[in-house]
């Protein structure tokens, strides 16, 4: 499982990589036609469209993710280890007329066990024709529960999108009556139709994601993203040669693009799935039993998205809460820069730190799953369970020494080259607006935003409902911690986006610290240490604070915005030397790491 989900990973993070480029090369031909106040209402719209698929289907992501391979029936395991090319149904092997007959006999030694696993191979082999035709009609018809169930449950994000979209559409609408913006309000109902629509795709994307279809949703965003690139893009040419005043419809007509290429891709990827193991894409009565909500929904999989839910509201107003604060604190054009400096700043964190978030959080709750006392039968050895906390326990440290050794360079460079590129590919009209001093300072969050996103990620994958509702009551905490934080840095002392950017900092920080905890204490009572101390890279720390301090030494800033061209040569000279002290301290490690990638070391085939 663990290779599967490493190539997983690495798939979504080359699509993320060609979709973004895409997104980003179409961005700076739109940059010149756009305004500060435009930016700033765009992203507006995307705040709440995403808001929209966040509340409607985030808590229940996670909550099917968290369910162990079999919580389904004992087939839908074994359907995901043969789902990369797709999905068929499985018949009985003898291992599971080894284990029926290991679990009726119970040996007491090793000989009575030798004589009954030879018992039940002789049973399998003279199995008559139709007791084995009979036992793989039993297995076809649990494979088709299975997923039928999972498709059920896919259908309750568009059952809690349509409210959701209406009530918060309806909150816009009253809080932007003066709005100068053409066009505002018919994007915004564009933005829900597409949001909409998007949430019809949910039981198919579910089902793509839990059969580990990795290929099929790479393709589906892909196709989205190249075509809403060309609708932005078309559109805003038509407006500007016309000499037309769209506003931001030209981002809605984008967004609706998007979420019509990828329901079309998933219906037809789905749909032969469906039509070839026997189950419906639409929602199906499966019991009367109290295992299933109204017959139709996976009752321990509803009660954790209940439970989950709160938490996921609070971290969703985290995440977001910059983009409201600054329309509450700020003018229209600081909006403006902000938005632009959070979108190249973002970048990063869109192209590798997301797909790699959500791979991690699947792979952690697969993993952990058979270390959980609720969720693992008693057969389940001890060793077995030791050895998963172990893996988790190195997969973690790995990617956190990873995440510090790239920051290193982040933040070593980064806040000297953001102005000069910035510069170069927005224009200097954006240049000395402020945005290339805020993407500088963005640089420094970086860090955050990436540990913050891999210790949560672990943290939702094995928290009991207990603990989530304790992550809820410490995660609205820091938000106080975050709103009078950004006050204070905002109003008393008028740092504007840039006070904003070291606001999140304050936050990350504050739940990168509460996480830290909760993951020591979770290896800790599993009986293995754990300490953040061991992961970090020191020798590229230090040398990457003696780079930024040369570089904050020789004034190179000062010439960022009039000459770009010479500061990144500059830049580039500086960084060569850090590169190969990184390289000469941490190569054993890295090594090591494209090993496991490539499964020379760890992953064995």
């Amino acid at each position: 499982m663990a290779s599967v989900m490493v190539r997983g990973a690495s798939l979504l993070i080359l699509l993320q990589l060609a979709s973004r480029l895409a997104t980003f090369a179409a961005n700076q031909i739109l940059l010149r036609f756009l305004t500060a106040p435009l930016l700033g209402a765009a992203t507006q719209l995307e705040l709440y469209y995403l808001s929209v698929l966040f509340f409607a289907r985030e808590s229940l992501r996670v909550a099917v993710q968290r369910q162990a391979p079999d919580s389904f029936g004992p087939d839908l395991d074994k359907t995901q280890s043969r789902a990369a090319n797709e999905i068929e149904p499985l018949p009985p092997d003898a291992d599971e007329a080894h284990d029926d007959a290991g679990q009726l006999h119970k040996p007491q030694s090793a000989s009575q066990a030798q004589d009954l696993n030879a018992d039940a191979s002789r049973v399998v082999k003279t199995q008559p024709p139709k007791a084995k035709e009979a036992g793989q009609d039993r297995s076809n018809s649990s494979n088709k529960r299975q997923l039928q169930a999972l498709i059920n449950l896919g259908h309750l994000a568009l059952v809690l999108g349509l409210p959701i979209a209406g009530l918060l559409a309806w909150l816009y609408l009253a809080t932007a009556l003066s709005s100068p913006l053409a066009n505002f309000f018919l994007s915004l109902r564009l933005y829900a139709l597409a949001a909409v629509i998007e949430l019809v795709s949910e039981p198919a994307f579910l089902l793509m994601h839990t059969t580990l279809r990795f290929r099929v949703r790479a393709a589906a965003e892909a196709s989205a993203t190249a075509l809403r690139c060309a609708v932005v893009f078309a559109s805003v040419i038509y407006a500007a040669r016309y000499h037309l005043a769209v506003g931001v419809l030209p981002f809605a007509l984008g967004q609706l693009a998007y979420a019509s290429a990828l329901l079309l891709v998933y219906l037809y990827a789905s749909s032969s799935c469906a039509s070839h193991a026997g189950f419906s894409l639409l929602p199906q009565k499966l019991a009367d039993d109290g295992s299933f909500v109204l017959g139709y929904f996976y009752r321990p999989t509803v009660s954790l998205a209940s439970s989950m839910m709160a938490q996921s509201i609070l971290k969703h107003v985290l995440t977001q809460g910059d983009t409201l604060l600054i329309s509450l604190l700020a003018t229209p054009a600081v909006q403006g820069v902000y938005a632009l400096a959070n979108n190249y700043g973002g970048l990063l964190a869109r192209l590798v730190l997301q797909p790699v978030e959500e791979s991690c959080r699947s792979y952690f709750a697969r993993l952990l799953s058979s270390s959980s006392p609720s969720s693992v039968p008693a057969t389940v050895p001890a060793s077995k369970r030791s050895s998963a906390i172990l893996e988790a326990k190195n997969s973690l440290g790995t990617i956190i020494r990873l995440y510090l050794i790239f920051s290193c360079l982040v933040v070593a460079i980064g806040p000297f080259a953001a102005p000069s590129l910035l510069s170069i590919v927005a224009g200097s009209r954006w240049a000395s607006a402020g945005a290339g001093s805020v993407l500088g300072v963005f640089c420094f969050y970086i860090p955050f935003l990436a540990l913050n996103g891999l210790t949560e990620s672990f943290v939702a994958s094995v928290a009991t409902e207990r603990q989530v509702h304790s992550q809820s009551i410490w995660m609205a905490a820091f938000s106080l911690v975050f709103t009078l934080s950004a006050f204070v840095l905002m109003r008393l002392f008028p740092l504007g986006a840039q006070g904003l950017v070291l606001a999140n900092i304050v936050n990350m920080l504050c739940r990168i610290i509460w996480s830290v905890v909760f993951i020591k204490n979770y290896f800790v009572s599993h009986g293995a240490s754990f300490s953040v101390t061991s992961f970090l890279p020191l020798s590229a720390m230090v040398s990457a604070l003696a780079t930024f301090a040369m570089l904050l030494g020789l004034h190179v800033l000062q010439e960022a915005e009039s000459d770009p061209i010479g500061t990144l040569v500059k830049l580039a000279g500086s960084a060569v030397p850090l590169v190969m002290m990184i390289a000469f301290s941490e190569g054993r490690f890295l090594l090591d790491c494209i090993q496991h990638v490539r499964g020379r070391t760890y992953i064995k085939q």
